[in-house]
């Protein structure tokens, strides 16, 4: 998978999950290219999302709804996650 399929199934599985009134991806893998436990194929996302839905839940419980949501992706295509709610 390359880094643009990944960040469409991303917005496609949040969008379709959780009320969004705007949701930026980023990819920043280069953050962790020199890392040692850097691999191939996995990928650093930042994302940036305004929701209203998830601003009005604590922190704990709007992360573990998104981590739900892309527990394939974690496991399978992203090595480190980044997540900013306004």
């Amino acid at each position: 998978m390359d880094i643009n399929e990944l960040i469409a199934i991303v917005k496609k599985k949040l969008q379709s999950q959780i009320d969004i009134e705007n949701i930026r991806i980023e990819d920043k893998s280069f953050l962790h290219k020199n890392h040692p436990g850097n691999q191939k194929g996995k990928f650093h996302l930042k994302i940036i999302i305004d929701s209203s839905e998830l601003k009005n839940m604590s922190k704990i419980d709007s992360y573990k709804k998104i981590y739900k949501l892309l527990d394939h992706e974690l496991k399978s295509y992203i090595h480190s996650i980044q997540i900013l709610i306004n």
